[in-house]
């Protein structure tokens, strides 16, 4: 390291290296406006008791003994670089912590010298944290594949999430991009990580009831889209497996943004694929939330989105023979499936059909969108339903905010993100729906 890192200003430290940091999507959101921090250095994230809290989102050097091809702080890249010693990353963020600039710290790191002497840094400044200041605040925490277990598992009695960067949706492209790193060193932390989790078993919390909680927020993972050539239906594969596998609370999908060049990555002035990570996000959202499998939403036969219609409404365009169902007969189950209908609307229908049959207007005021589920139902003032053709229907359930306005990012407990073009060369919404349907012909 050299003498002019040493001798650099801290608030030049901290603007390289939160601007260093801004490409990890294991946040919710980004960019966040706070006095005293700079806007690239706050993301918003979620604790183990669900609250939004707001984390000064920082490296503890961009220096890197890797050439990972996509990545803006690789060893071959001609950038600033800038290294925090322990003890004043950890005063820094206790005094943005003490001004209410912040509620937490979210710490990642280049690799320096080895991922355990790094794992050692990073662990340094949470103990001075948390045993130096008594730091109460939220701590996500990104491990280094290839660190010992032993070092994990000191970090994660400190931290309150874990995660692991998978990088890529495949063990080719992670050869092809990032030849330093392995398969086997980043699945491993994950399945330490998971067994540090299981251990928080409530049966062993209440024999030991002093014990320290190991990540009692759990554990996430983030992989970078569109930097490789694999389909919207082996990264959803690959999710699956993870949260099965690995018990994790998030995949985080990060659009892969042309940052720097490379022969084997997409030219610079290509457009991020903001629509595909949209789409990607709502399809885990279904996975999670609504017990929809990989295999429902995509398939080998038809591998990628339709970038027209959201996930939800793809299937169930490809699914008419399911439809309409009776929305004050149907179990919450098959009300899950219908699009406009989620868990909360689903378990109100329920609630309400109790004291009599449910209309269109008794829907709307639970909070359905019936500009979506009408053509999926049945009810007291429309007991036949509607049954269109599989091509009206798509003209009808066209997505509108991505050809308009643009939507948001799907988070876990809410939006947060940025407005997303819908295809340039679609002018108008009648367009819009025309191209929706040769897109369902095609097999989309």
């Amino acid at each position: 390291m050299s003498s002019g890192v040493l001798a650099m200003d801290l608030m030049e430290k901290l603007d390289i290296l939160t601007g260093g940091a801004k490409y990890d999507a294991a946040c919710t959101s980004s960019g966040a406006d706070r006095p005293g921090a700079s806007a690239a250095g706050c993301c918003h994230s979620f604790s183990a008791d669900g609250r939004c809290v707001s984390l000064l989102k920082v490296l503890m050097t961009n220096y890197c003994i890797y050439d990972c091809k996509y990545c803006v702080n690789r060893c071959s890249a001609d950038v600033r670089r800038a290294a925090f010693q322990p003890e004043e990353l950890a005063a820094l963020v206790v005094q943005f912590y003490r001004r209410n600039y912040i509620e937490g710290l979210f710490l990642s790191s280049g690799v320096i010298g080895s991922p355990d002497d790094t794992m050692e840094r990073m662990i340094a400044v949470l103990a001075h944290l948390r045993h130096g200041h008594s730091f109460p605040g939220y701590i996500h925490a990104k491990t280094i594949p290839g660190a010992s277990p032993a070092l994990i598992t000191r970090m994660g009695l400190l931290a309150d999430r874990l995660s692991v960067n998978i990088e890529l949706p495949s063990e080719e492209s992670l050869k092809r991009l990032a030849p330093q790193k392995t398969k086997e060193a980043i699945l491993a932390p994950m399945a330490h990580i998971a067994d540090g989790l299981a251990a928080n078993s409530a049966a062993a919390l209440v024999r030991y009831k002093n014990a320290p909680r190991f990540a009692s927020a759990g554990q996430a993972t983030q992989m970078i889209i569109g930097a490789s050539p694999e389909s919207d239906y082996r990264i959803l594969k690959l999710s699956a497996g993870l949260y099965e596998k690995y018990a994790l609370k998030r995949v985080f999908y990060s659009a892969y943004i042309p940052a720097v060049s490379d022969a084997l990555l997409p030219a610079t002035d290509t457009k991020p694929p903001l629509l595909r990570e949209h789409r990607l996000y709502q399809a885990d959202w279904l996975m999670r939330r609504y017990h929809f499998s990989a295999d429902e939403i995509l398939s080998d036969e038809a591998p990628n989105f339709n970038p027209y219609l959201d996930p939800k409404c793809n299937w169930a365009i490809h699914n008419m023979h399911r439809f309409p169902i009776d929305v004050n007969r149907a179990p919450v189950e098959e009300l899950l499936r219908v699009p406009g209908i989620g868990p909360l609307g689903a378990q109100r229908i329920v609630t309400a059909r109790r004291g009599g049959a449910l209309g269109l207007a008794e829907l709307k005021r639970i909070g359905v969108v019936l500009k979506r589920a009408q053509y999926f139902i049945l009810t007291r003032d429309n007991p036949t339903g509607y049954r269109l053709k599989k091509e009206t229907a798509v003209r009808a359930l066209v997505d509108p905010g991505v050809f308009s306005h643009g939507v948001e990012q799907l988070s876990l407990f809410g939006s947060g993100g940025v407005p997303l073009p819908g295809p340039a060369d679609v002018k108008s919404m009648a367009e819009a729906a025309e191209e929706a349907v040769k897109c369902l012909v095609a097999g989309l």
